[in-house]
């Protein structure tokens, strides 16, 4: 259960790459691996109706090509612009991902 996430510090950055290394070799189950990415990595942060809107709009992004992009439907991606839901799970980090690395890190 490793992500490519900014660590909180070198220490706990350092942490995070043993428990992974232990983790890919068998020595540390998937519910421990989870527990290490909570207490070592940034939580992602989360993503308001402006702040989608906005992220839409800087990579110039019709709300079609963005629900495509993030395989979900044209109607969430309207929903999460109005402020009736909230992206949540592989969304949340698909558009953190897309804020972080741009549009070439999802295609």
């Amino acid at each position: 259960m490793t992500t490519k996430s900014k660590a909180k510090s070198q220490i706990f950055e350092a942490v995070h790459e043993t428990a992974s290394d232990l983790h890919r070799l068998g020595f540390i189950d998937k519910r421990k691996m989870r527990k290490f990415d909570v207490l070592c990595l940034d939580p992602i942060p989360a993503y308001d109706s402006e702040k989608i809107r906005a992220l839409r709009d800087h990579l110039q992004l019709s709300q079609a090509v963005l629900a495509s992009v993030l395989n979900t439907s044209i109607s969430t991606v309207r929903k999460w612009e109005i402020g009736d839901k909230h992206p949540s799970g592989p969304s949340l980090k698909l558009l953190n991902l897309l804020d972080r690395k741009g549009l070439e890190a999802l295609i």
